[in-house]
């Protein structure tokens, strides 16, 4: 079965929710030119994994603000987790179903000229700035049919810009709370770090659609310029009922280092891209992803580093952990274009099954187009080694805490990189969810 791609949204409400939102021109335009490309454009083809029959395309479409709080004890419980109690979060935004309910930035790094605001009022305060970058040279706006759906619906995200030689010390945390059970979130995050800057930036996603049926369709635009460094952490965290489609892509210069730590943590079908370009030499990039799936989702996640400049360093490293009839495919993709002589690019891939049913695909991939590089990769799919839980057991632990320290230990290496400490806890908890 194929799901049924003809939209109930036209130009006419295109160009209404654009002037709601008291667009520029630019993306007004923008807007109404990938919708008119929708229908023409192909659904993405992740490797072993037909979606043609996921619902990407039935969805209730709005601009629905959130209450706003003033203070972060206003929020419930679950969401209080993603913050350290004693060490409040100086520099956040959460983003309450489409609009900002709570928004704080340092002084001493607005007076710096750092822009860290939801991207409706970068687009109108900072225009050109957004329009120099915006589905252009990371992703494009006809790169696919869900691509194109993005940039004609986009209704939440966030804007960073870091100016030259500027050192952001303090991670800038984003939360985005879908309470709205039903409403598509179409979030499009655009990180830019200008020359000699460094920022490191961590977003969570969170909803509670357990039954109900939605969408989320996710873009992020990273550009670090000549000897900038951005480190981007992420726990994606949907519920049952959401169809995610997220495609994040990092551009590097010369020098530069994009570093990604991923927790893909979802309960629903979900394709997941992460690509970076590294164009400069000398430039590097570090994508370390994580996935937990259970129940009877389906899961394709595409890690991919193409390294154009000369020296540039690759790494790739994937780890999940299947149960109940979960299904997952990894595939990690490093590619040494020609000209990029003495470069270097590594895969890592491992599964850890934890039932019969369970499935997961690794697969490492090497496409060399020059000769004066190195490279490697690795890949193993399979069940809890029995030599470390007959270990542990002897050591007087009960099978499910030596389970449990297992799952945990093969986990940590993309977990420890998330770079703040409340994130990595909640991360922790979300995987103990997820498995016991």
């Amino acid at each position: 079965m194929t799901v049924e791609t003809k939209l109930p949204f036209n130009q006419d409400y295109i160009n209404q929710f654009s002037e709601d939102r008291n667009e520029p021109q630019w993306m007004t335009k923008l807007r109404s030119s990938a919708l008119g490309m929708v229908d023409s454009l192909e659904m993405p083809k992740p490797d072993k994994t037909k979606i043609t029959n996921w619902n990407f395309t039935e969805f209730k479409h709005e601009y629905k603000e959130g209450k706003t709080i003033s203070s972060l004890s206003e929020l419930p419980e679950e969401l209080k987790d993603y913050f350290d109690n004693e060490n409040k979060p100086n520099n956040l935004i959460i983003q309450r179903n489409q609009s900002v309910a709570y928004s704080t930035l340092q002084d001493d790094l607005a007076s710096k000229g750092v822009i860290f605001t939801d991207i409706f009022t970068a687009m109108r305060d900072y225009s050109d700035l957004v329009e120099k970058y915006y589905m252009k040279d990371a992703v494009a706006v006809d790169q696919n049919k869900l691509t194109a759906l993005h940039a004609a619906l986009v209704n939440g995200g966030i804007f960073v810009y870091v100016p030259k030689n500027v050192q952001i010390e303090e991670p800038l945390q984003a939360v985005f709370w879908q309470e709205d059970a039903d409403n598509a979130l179409f979030n499009h995050v655009l990180v830019v770090a200008e020359e000699g800057s460094s920022v490191t930036y961590v977003e969570n996603y969170l909803s509670h659609n357990d039954e109900q049926a939605s969408v989320a369709n996710i873009i992020t635009e990273v550009f670090a310029h000549d000897n900038a460094q951005v480190a981007y952490g992420a726990v994606d965290n949907f519920a049952a009922g959401t169809t995610t489609y997220v495609n994040r892509r990092g551009v590097g210069h010369r020098d530069a280092q994009i570093n990604w730590a991923l927790g893909q943590m979802n309960d629903g079908n979900t394709v997941s891209e992460n690509i970076t370009y590294l164009l400069g030499d000398n430039a590097t990039s570090e994508a370390k992803a994580v996935s937990v799936g259970r129940g009877k989702q389906t899961q394709n996640f595409t890690s991919s580093i193409r390294q154009y400049g000369k020296q540039t360093d690759a790494y790739i490293l994937q780890r999940g952990v299947m149960k109940g009839a979960a299904s997952t495919i990894f595939n990690a993709i490093g590619k040494i274009e020609h000209g990029g002589t003495k470069s270097n690019s590594e895969q890592e891939s491992r599964v850890l099954m934890l039932s019969e049913k369970a499935r997961g695909d690794a697969n490492p991939i090497l496409l060399i187009d020059e000769d004066d590089v190195t490279a490697g990769h690795a890949a193993s799919v399979g069940r809890v080694d029995p030599i470390q839980m007959f270990y542990l057991m002897s050591r007087g632990l009960k099978q499910e805490e030596a389970e449990r320290l297992v799952i945990h230990g093969f986990l940590a290496p993309v977990v420890s990189q998330i770079p703040i400490e409340s994130v990595r806890k909640q991360l922790t908890q979300v995987i103990e969810r997820k498995v016991y």
